[in-house]
């Protein structure tokens, strides 16, 4: 079976890690597993296939993450994405949202660890050949969350899962939105390093609150491999370290320029198969966040990013200005 290096992974985040922000991310780094939008076993199965799952060859080591309650339909799903080429499936145990638990899957999943137990079984015996993961929360609702957690990681190891990512938070499924389901809730890393002592033989990420790269690296002690979410997408240059600093790489760190540059041909390729100019940049705009000229740079793209024929020579504009502001400030 194919092996990780999880030491350094960014979060499946609604909305947000597309296919084109992946392509962005690696730009940043090279070695940071990456990970997709939670997809439902049933929009795989019976939805776009390509438009869900397609991605590019840059993106390796990605992973797949779905979501689902019903075996047999996550079987089929991950044997669709095993087949697309995906490195990893992770299955999605720890999202607080209306809609996930309407569908009785993400976080209310915690609930029922057998049965998560039962969809990993299913899962991994479709996709024998990449490794399938879970993440979860530590808890909901008014579980204890030692009890919690640890019963759905037994249960799921028991079954054969040695991989468990584990958002240090509970989610508060009654009475707390989805924004502050990400905030609100105590975070109890401790919890999850204590999980860690207890059981040596299991792969434990930390992921939840971690606010940029020094953050994630001060708590990772204790664990496997940390897991970034918001910071990794809000400040992106956060990412240009990580091959240095987490995976010892003797290539010096990419500049900011150096990465906005080398994601040039990516867009172009998409530009001409007909995806708008927008779709890709929007996941750039807080590239040179804290930088001077940072605020022209958003602007351009922002404005004129979304103008219909927009091409590369919005973003070529977009860093002239920007220096161009950033030296008349100097």
């Amino acid at each position: 079976m194919k092996q990780l290096d999880r030491r350094f992974s960014i979060a499946p985040m609604m909305d947000w890690t597309d296919r084109h922000c992946r392509a962005f991310h690696r730009a940043l780094t090279k070695h940071a597993l990456l990970y997709t939008e939670m997809l439902t076993a049933d929009a795989i199965i019976h939805g776009d296939r390509e438009r869900l799952l397609g991605f590019d060859d840059v993106e390796h080591p990605v992973a797949l993450q779905l979501g689902g309650s019903d075996p047999a339909k996550m079987a089929e799903a991950a044997r669709i994405g095993a087949a697309f080429g995906y490195d990893e499936i992770n299955l999605n145990i720890g999202c607080p949202s209306d809609r996930v638990q309407a569908g009785r899957f993400g976080a209310c999943l915690m609930r029922e660890p057998a049965l998560v137990a039962a969809l990993w079984s299913a899962a991994q015996e479709a996709a024998p050949n990449i490794p399938v993961t879970i993440k979860s929360r530590i808890g909901v609702d008014d579980q204890e969350p030692r009890d919690a957690l640890y019963e759905l990681v037994d249960t799921s190891a028991r079954a054969g899962c040695s991989t468990f990512v584990v958002h240090a938070r509970k989610a508060w499924l009654d009475g707390l939105s989805p924004k502050e389901n990400r905030d609100v809730p105590p975070l109890d890393y401790e919890l999850v390093r204590q999980l860690k002592r207890d059981r040596p033989d299991l792969e434990i990420i930390l992921n939840g609150g971690l606010k940029d790269l020094d953050h994630a690296l001060a708590e990772q002690h204790g664990v496997d491999g940390v897991m970034l979410g918001r910071a990794a997408y809000q400040q992106p240059a956060t990412l240009l370290d990580v091959d240095e600093r987490v995976f010892a790489t003797a290539a010096p760190s990419c500049t900011r320029e150096e990465a906005a540059f080398a994601y040039l041909p990516y867009i172009e390729t998409k530009l001409a198969e007909g995806v708008a100019l927008h779709a890709m940049t929007r996941h750039m705009l807080g590239l040179f966040n804290a930088r001077p000229g940072g605020r022209i740079w958003r602007r351009v793209l922002s404005e004129r990013g979304v103008r219909r024929g927009a091409g590369v020579e919005v973003v070529r504009a977009a860093f002239d200005e920007m220096n161009q502001a950033a030296a008349l400030a100097a």
